[in-house]
């Protein structure tokens, strides 16, 4: 199974690094995961609608080709852990990689959101970028322990 978590922001903090790296190394060789981030749009000289163009399009850059798009937005399916892994499976049997994307400060641009397969929430609460970034590896992790019986799930 191919999967990307496509980010926008390059600079994070070390914690959050860190973290994503370890989450990172834990898959095993038949699951291809990666992180891909791309450059947020400068703020200052252009408007909010601009800039959220600006970086859907790097987004879709960054894209596996036919990948399935999954949307991470405050607005989405609020699956448990089990169900998204339940998704997840199903998403990889259809063959296609599995895209999941977490927007700029502003968000998503509406364009980009029409174009996704799935959109997916991680937390009724507001979460800073890093966090959801570690969160999403997290649960991407915890989804093929329970797709795989390991014990790092324990329900």
């Amino acid at each position: 199974m191919k999967i990307s978590v496509v980010a926008v922001g390059l600079k994070m903090p070390k914690w959050a690094d860190e973290a994503c790296e370890d989450y990172l190394h834990r898959f095993p060789s038949d699951w291809k995961l990666e992180l891909k981030t791309v450059k947020a749009e400068d703020r200052n000289t252009r408007t909010i609608p601009k800039v959220m163009q600006a970086e859907a399009e790097r987004i879709r850059a960054a894209l596996p080709k036919d990948a399935i798009k999954v949307i991470m937005d405050e607005r989405g399916a609020d699956p448990t852990s089990t169900k998204l892994a339940q998704q997840i499976n199903r998403w990889g049997d259809q063959g296609r990689p599995i895209a999941f994307i977490i927007g700029g400060a502003d968000g998503i641009d509406p364009g980009l959101k029409a174009e996704a397969d799935f959109t997916l929430r991680l937390s009724s609460l507001t979460l800073p970028h890093a966090m959801a970034r570690v969160l999403l590896l997290e649960q991407i992790y915890r989804s093929w322990s329970l797709l795989h019986n390991h014990p790092y799930h324990r329900a």
